[in-house]
């Protein structure tokens, strides 16, 4: 039951990660040159942006969870679980970012679904 809620934790944790971070990047905006004083810049943007600052706490979170989880179950069963994140990931994109999500999309995230459930069968 621990390793569900921990698993379920790492899941949410990734999904914000990459919510925040999405959240951040647009409003940074694009990089448009790799050189080295406009990439400074740009790190500088990012490394104040209060939710990038978020993203990474999220992922220092989700990255506690699988030291945690991993001490009690194996790679095998805990990689494949936490492969939830499409799931939970495409849900914020639609519902909180107000993205458009293709059937294809939604076809593949539930294909994911059936590869987890088929992964947690003991």
């Amino acid at each position: 039951m621990i390793t569900a809620l921990v698993i379920a934790t790492m899941v949410v944790a990734d999904a914000a990660t990459d919510l925040f971070l999405t959240k951040g990047m647009r409003q940074i905006g694009q990089v448009s040159t790799f050189a080295p004083r406009a990439l400074l810049i740009f790190a500088g943007k990012a490394l104040s942006n209060r939710h990038v600052l978020t993203s990474m706490a999220c992922a220092a979170i989700r990255f506690a969870g699988f030291l945690i989880v991993l001490s009690w179950a194996d790679l095998s069963f805990v990689f494949p679980a936490t492969a939830l994140v499409y799931v939970v990931g495409t849900l914020a994109a639609k519902f909180i970012l107000e993205e458009t999500i293709s059937a294809h999309r939604w076809a593949g995230i539930m294909l994911v679904c059936l590869g987890v459930g088929l992964v947690s069968i003991p």
